[in-house]
């Protein structure tokens, strides 16, 4: 099994090309079913309906969360047809196991107001500070990944059109923009700050940590916790947040969903359609503005 496995990964790496992360994923997910496998003394590729059943049942019994349940036997169904397709197998006993239901929960977002104290806490010109708020202009104002602003290269900002260039999930580039608010503070961080922060080193990275390297993924979730630590906001704030308020926002003022998938770099629409709840204002301006004896 395990160089199946192996293969496998391989497959998604080089020839999928998925993300480091990603294959990581999988790879935890598969060994977890091998383990079992060992464990239990069962042959990977004649588990029966009963087998995998139970397989399921030792996930719940071991504390495994229903969304990591449903994504493991994601990444088994898609080992299995990998070898269905390599004629290793000719079933694929994880499709005949439904996903666990999930509840269906709306997605945290903040209000403007909310943004507005956040910048008010970076309240001097230290080059720490230049970084951190164009830290949260940017994931505002273009709904990024964490991973992808981390990602972000110098040469990948046209600074003339107030563009940059992404590359997302499965490698797929986008272009996501942003406006002149966002402009000023990365004016003022290309100014005063990068340089500072670099302290003479070299970086092809537009974000610099205060060692003069790329700042990481961990290193924004890090700053945005010490920004919000010092706000009285009440909704909980991660860099994903910023991501379903930039879907939110635009969808309350209009924005067609279509739209607001391209510049999420969404592969599937249905993805996109979790955030097409509205705020409780948003609805009563629908209604105001739609129903006949709202007018009146």
């Amino acid at each position: 099994m395990e160089d199946k496995i192996k293969e496998f990964l391989d497959y998604l790496e080089f020839e999928r090309k998925y993300s480091d992360k990603t294959v990581k994923s999988y790879e935890i997910d598969l060994y977890h079913l091998k383990e079992y496998c060992s464990i239990n003394k069962l042959n990977y590729l004649s588990l029966t309906y009963d087998d995998v059943s139970k397989y399921v049942i030792s996930t719940q019994k071991s504390g495994y969360k229903t969304t990591s349940i449903n994504r493991l036997l994601s990444s088994l169904r898609s080992f299995y047809n990998y070898l269905i397709k390599k004629d290793v197998t000719d079933y694929n006993p994880f499709e005949l196991i439904n996903n666990l239901k999930t509840e269906k929960r709306l997605p945290n977002y903040f209000k403007y107001s909310d943004f507005e104290e956040m910048l008010n806490s970076l309240d001097d010109d230290k080059p720490l500070t230049l970084r951190n708020a164009l830290i949260i202009e940017l994931l505002l104002a273009t709904g990024l990944r964490v991973s992808e602003l981390s990602n972000i290269k110098i040469n990948d900002m046209d600074l003339k059109n107030n563009e940059i260039r992404i590359m997302g999930k499965g490698s797929k580039e986008r272009i996501v923009y942003y406006r002149e608010s966002t402009k000023n503070k990365l004016y003022y961080y290309l100014k005063d700050g990068r340089g500072a922060l670099l302290n003479g080193k070299y970086s092809p990275y537009l974000l610099i940590n205060n060692n003069g390297g790329k700042l990481t993924d961990r290193g924004i979730r890090y700053i945005i916790e010490g920004i919000i630590k010092k706000c009285s906001i009440n909704v909980r704030v991660t860099p994903h947040t910023f991501r379903h308020t930039f879907a939110t926002m635009l969808l309350n003022e209009g924005c067609d969903i279509r739209s607001v998938q391209e510049l999420l770099g969404h592969a599937n629409l249905n993805t996109t359609s979790i955030y097409t709840h509205l705020t409780n204002d948003a609805i009563r301006k629908v209604y105001l503005n739609a129903h006949p004896h709202g007018k009146y």
